[in-house]
């Protein structure tokens, strides 16, 4: 396997063997680990490789052999139940990192995203990625051959907080616009922008008939509010500062923390989008294992 900074091998030792399953009829050819509404075979043209002795003469391409005197095959990409999008979210607040954290919030969320697309992409699910902060910055359609898979975790690789404003729902509805067959939609955000244009996002691919499955990624110092001394906090977007003494401010904090993700928490259920919260100080091997093995259940 090449080395790339956020496909984390020991995790994937851990729960390579376990599957990343769509709960409903998606659209397809019954090749991978779904259920399809429709039955038959389809290949699509990937990409060429060089002829070694035992392989099926029947995909030699001829025209290339009258080119350059080499026999190349032609490899195929069978077309899956599955296609799998994975949208990661790197607006400026994705970049906090606090002081007893490993990885940065997006540190965090690349990493899952290596781990859920080694997934997908082994179940012979097309893969596609989205990143994105006010704009689309990358965007790999959803595919599932050897070099696409290259090019996917590349590009994770190569991720970094943006910086301008946030505007999570823009992107997400441009996506939403431009797919064709149902799939999966798996997004891995801080949420930190209005809840009613991102639950707005979603919806609209819950009406295509797109699953959704939304990683919540935040920090432990956001989710319990730890600080013990004067602190000064800067909003990673506006560069406003602010001097605070938590200890008079954390139980107002943690209420609006608690309404503000409680409104995504009860939009996400009314649009049947499952839904879970990732602390990043958290062991993310153990998360994803407890994650798989629930909706492995649900089956």
């Amino acid at each position: 396997m090449a080395q790339y900074k956020y496909l984390d091998v020991e995790t994937l030792g851990r729960i390579g063997s376990m599957q990343m399953l769509a709960k409903g009829v998606v659209e397809g050819f019954i090749l991978g680990l779904h259920r399809s509404p429709y039955r038959g075979f389809s290949v699509e043209f990937a990409e060429y490789r060089q002829y070694v002795p035992g392989d099926d003469i029947k995909h030699l391409d001829w025209k290339v052999f009258g080119k350059c005197d080499r026999y190349y095959l032609k490899q195929f990409e069978e077309e899956t139940n599955l296609a799998c999008h994975i949208l990661v979210d790197s607006s400026p607040s994705m970049g906090y990192k606090g002081d007893g954290a490993q990885w940065s919030k997006l540190e965090y969320a690349c990493r899952m995203a290596a781990c859920l697309s080694y997934l997908t992409l082994g179940q012979r699910d097309a893969t596609g990625l989205m990143v994105f902060d006010d704009q689309i910055r990358e965007k790999l359609p959803a595919r599932g051959s050897p070099a696409h898979r290259q090019l996917l975790f590349s590009t994770l690789d190569n991720v970094t907080p943006g910086s301008g404003d946030t505007d999570l729902a823009g992107p997400m509805h441009v996506l939403a616009e431009s797919l064709g067959k149902r799939g999966m939609i798996i997004l891995i955000t801080d949420l930190l922008d209005d809840p009613l244009k991102v639950l707005g996002a979603v919806q609209h691919f819950r009406f295509a008939g797109h699953e959704v499955i939304v990683f919540h990624v935040m920090d432990n110092d956001e989710i319990n509010f730890p600080f013990d001394a004067m602190t000064q906090f800067t909003d990673t977007e506006t560069k406003e500062e602010a001097l605070v003494a938590p200890q008079a401010a954390r139980a107002q904090y943690l209420e609006e923390f608690d309404q503000f993700f409680g409104s995504y928490r009860t939009g996400f259920a009314s649009l049947g989008v499952d839904y879970k919260m990732m602390n990043t100080s958290a062991s993310l091997e153990l998360a994803l294992r407890e994650y798989l093995h629930r909706r492995s259940r649900l089956f």
